[in-house]
């Protein structure tokens, strides 16, 4: 097992420390809760920005925001390099983290929470060219 600090946001891991009490849990659960709802809201602001990129720029970096724009919208259908963040501008890759981010708390795919999200994703993978599994 590797030797690293535990990340668990304070919790206390099994074999270390008594069981947690109700306080605690309860303490625990309001800032994962606390946690989740503000990476979510940057999340959403992150991938407005993402997503504006997308549809009205043109560089070399855009079209690597087109496929991860596509990755969040269907992780299945496109795959998205992580080593595609060593090639974008820092502004972008803070974008993509804040994404992840609030990817991995799952409140909400981040297409829903922008104003006609989906068919503007869904447009953005068709104007970049990105093809879905079955060919379309």
């Amino acid at each position: 097992m590797l030797d690293r600090p535990d990340h668990r946001a304070g919790l206390p891991t099994p074999s270390d420390e008594a069981p947690m009490s109700p306080d605690a849990i309860e303490a625990a659960l309001t800032e994962f809760d606390t946690r989740s709802r503000q990476a979510t809201q940057a999340g959403a602001q992150a991938f407005a920005r993402l997503l504006k990129l997308a549809e009205e720029r043109d560089s070399g970096q855009i079209p690597r925001i087109a496929r991860f724009l596509a990755a969040t919208y269907n992780g299945r259908a496109f795959k998205f390099d992580l080593f595609e963040l060593r090639a974008v501008d820092i502004a972008i890759s803070d974008d993509i983290l804040c994404c992840l981010d609030a990817l991995r708390w799952g409140r909400a795919d981040l297409h829903t929470l922008i104003p006609d999200g989906d068919a503007r994703v869904r447009a953005v993978i068709e104007s970049w060219g990105l093809r879905w599994p079955d060919g379309s």
